[in-house]
């Protein structure tokens, strides 16, 4: 039985959504996939909103975001957009509101949509559980409606979309007692508020279910739909984005795990990238993710899905058997593919996290240390690092004189009569159902395939294969193998996250093998083994290195965050696990930031709080002793380590 959410499990198929008029640039129904960013600069400094809005236009923006935290705000966007129409610029303008619905009222007269948080529009946040009789709830709701409907007539009266704009982080303290912190309680925050508009007679809806963790964004937009077509509402078209991403690679990583899953299950009408960055950069992402999409018109057919025996709505790793350190508990292994160099030298591992260290004569070995090399027909000419072992084609393995310290790659199982005792790599296409394989893997004990596809939707031939496994009750581990050819560094980052993230997300790998079609330097093995580690991390399947959530700046920002951001990483990055929250204002405080273990947000003009998980701990801290605090914080808590002396 599949527990349904899109179109189809094995080709590309996009969902079919109501469209909606933001200004004149429709969203949703036939229309492309949108590209969108929001302003970082104050709402009040009106030339320089117009001029950045400007900026990010020229970069391919197709809407603009404005935060409007007060009337004030509100009112300016009225120049704003003035001053962009006098220019000739008519890109639609989004007013971003929290807290504050007369702010949204005076907006949506101003604006081509407003977008709400349907966790602070009428909910003042305490972090209190209370416990509500089913008339107690029913009164709430009533309550929301009394609130939330002036600016549905507003809109109506206008022809002004809204976004029901529903973030993890900021979940009401109702919704919390009743559904938890869930995807489900996501879900039916926004349904409250799209219940009302329906009832209202009011369609001209687009929503989103953010989350900075991807895996938990990915369930929540897959649960939406199905709960959508559950109760017989419209098909409203859905925006897309992972909150608070963070900057550089691991934003570009996290960002596409979580929107390209979704991308690929055909889902979303509209994308923003969220990087702590300016936001002019933002919309080139963004658009590497949507225009992939057109080449998956061009995929070969792949049998359908009958019964997908996973749960799209919660994670489960698939069950495997252990084989050496592949499966069961363990986390999923990084093999690095250096088979197109002729020859490896010691310091060309340092690319995959291994520094032979001369003065002491021994090996260190970073947080994204590979688990094996491969190697081709190619072995290396020295001992390798005790943390990372060799894999070689099967024929030159099988001519070698160690058949012990180095696992055999077999391409063709006609050539095999004999095997290692404790590992063997079998390489399939997964578009391959040869019952001979399944026959080998089934009685040997030692296996684990690498699977990897020519085709266009790679994910889903993948994802095909590994249902057939399933199906067949074989339990052999599995490593996703992803190969490219010249692409950018941005390319790459996106296509591998989505192609391989996809899988994680609904528990399938036990390994990952990124690659190069050519021969490579080693800065490209370098980015394709932080890439691999980074896939694991931003899925939440192998957690490598400190996660910062940090939002992507916006008006209300009470520092510069991505100086901050940078500033805190410098002293923070060795600590292995911990997940840090950098957020610009208290709206994006320590809701946004649910999932973080400690968190910095701006409070006021040079003051900053400190928080322990949601919990405030040390209020108006001066900005210049912040960090200093915050180290003391991590300190006081047990999860600082000391940064080790030597560069590994």
């Amino acid at each position: 039985m599949i527990q349904k959410y899109c179109n189809s499990l094995t080709q590309y198929s996009r969902r079919k959504t109501r469209e909606v008029y933001i200004g004149e640039v429709p969203l949703g129904g036939d229309n492309p996939i949108r590209v969108q960013s929001m302003t970082t600069v104050d709402t009040m400094d009106t030339m320089g909103s117009v001029e950045q809005t400007l900026r990010m236009v020229e970069s391919g923006c197709e809407y603009v975001r404005i935060t409007a935290p007060s009337i004030k705000e509100a009112q300016n966007l009225e120049n704003i957009k003035n001053e962009l129409r006098k220019r000739g610029c008519n890109v639609p303008l989004v007013a971003d509101i929290h807290f504050t619905p007369n702010a949204a009222e005076l907006a949506a007269t101003i604006v081509e949509k407003v977008r709400v948080n349907p966790g602070n529009y009428a909910d003042k946040k305490k972090f209190e559980q209370i416990e509500y009789t089913d008339q107690a709830y029913a009164d709430e709701l009533r309550r929301i409606e009394d609130k939330f409907s002036p600016l549905v007539e507003i809109c109506k009266v206008n022809n002004t979309t809204i976004r029901i704009g529903t973030n993890h982080g900021s979940l009401s303290d109702r919704i919390m007692s009743r559904y938890g912190d869930t995807p489900l309680g996501m879900v039916e925050s926004a349904l409250e508020f799209i219940r009302i508009c329906e009832a209202m007679d009011y369609k001209d809806l687009v929503v989103s279910m953010k989350s900075s963790n991807p895996q938990v964004m990915v369930q929540a937009y897959r649960l939406l739909v199905n709960k959508l077509d559950e109760e017989g509402l419209e098909p409203y078209p859905l925006h897309l984005g992972v909150t608070e991403a963070g900057e550089a690679e691991d934003g570009r990583i996290k960002s596409a795990v979580g929107i390209g899953t979704l991308l690929e299950d055909g889902l979303g009408d509209t994308v923003r990238v969220s990087l702590t960055e300016e936001p002019e950069v933002e919309a080139p992402v963004a658009k590497i993710m949507v225009d992939r999409l057109l080449k998956k018109s061009n995929q070969s057919k792949i049998e359908s899905i009958e019964n997908y025996p996973v749960n799209p709505f919660e994670y489960h790793r698939r069950e495997t058997e252990e084989v050496l350190n592949f499966g069961h508990e363990n986390v999923p292994r990084v093999i690095a593919d250096f088979s197109k160099k002729e020859k490896v030298e010691v310091k060309d591992l340092k690319a995959i996290g291994h520094s032979y260290l001369p003065e002491l004569d021994k090996w260190g070995m970073n947080d994204l240390g590979a688990d094996y090399i491969y190697t081709g027909s190619n072995p290396v000419e020295f001992m390798l690092p005790n943390g990372l072992k060799e894999v070689i084609d099967y024929k030159t393995w099988q001519s070698g004189s160690d058949q012990i310290n180095r696992f055999p790659l077999i391409s063709d199982l006609q050539e095999v009569n004999h095997i290692h005792n404790k590992l063997n790599f079998i390489l399939i296409d997964a578009n391959d159902y040869d019952q001979i394989i399944f026959g080998f893997v089934k009685k040997s004990a030692n296996t684990v395939l690498i699977l990897h596809s020519e085709q266009a939707h790679a994910t889903a031939s993948i994802r095909r294969f590994v249902v057939e496994l399933m199906n067949q009750n074989i339990h052999v581990p599995v490593v996703l193998r992803q190969t490219y050819s010249e692409l950018s560094e941005d390319e790459l980052m996106i296509y591998a996250s989505t192609d391989a993230g996809a899988l994680y997300i609904d528990g399938v790998g036990d390994g990952i093998m990124l690659s190069p079609e050519k021969t490579s330097s080693v800065d490209q093995l370098k980015l394709y083994n932080n890439t691999a580690f980074g896939i694991l991390q931003a899925a939440r399947t192998r957690i490598t290195k400190t996660e910062y959530i940090s939002c992507p700046s916006c008006g209300r920002t009470l520092f510069d965050l991505q100086e901050t951001t940078a500033m805190i990483r410098k002293r923070t990055d060795h600590l292995k696990g911990v997940k840090i929250g950098i957020m610009g204002c208290i709206v994006n405080g320590p809701g946004e930031m649910a999932d973080a273990d400690f968190g910095y947000v701006g409070s006021g003009k040079g003051k900053i709080t400190l928080y322990k998980g949601q919990e405030v701990v040390k209020r108006s801290v001066p900005s210049e002793n912040a960090l200093d605090e915050l180290i003391e914080l991590i300190k006081e808590n047990g999860k600082w380590v000391e940064p080790e002396g030597v560069e590994v």
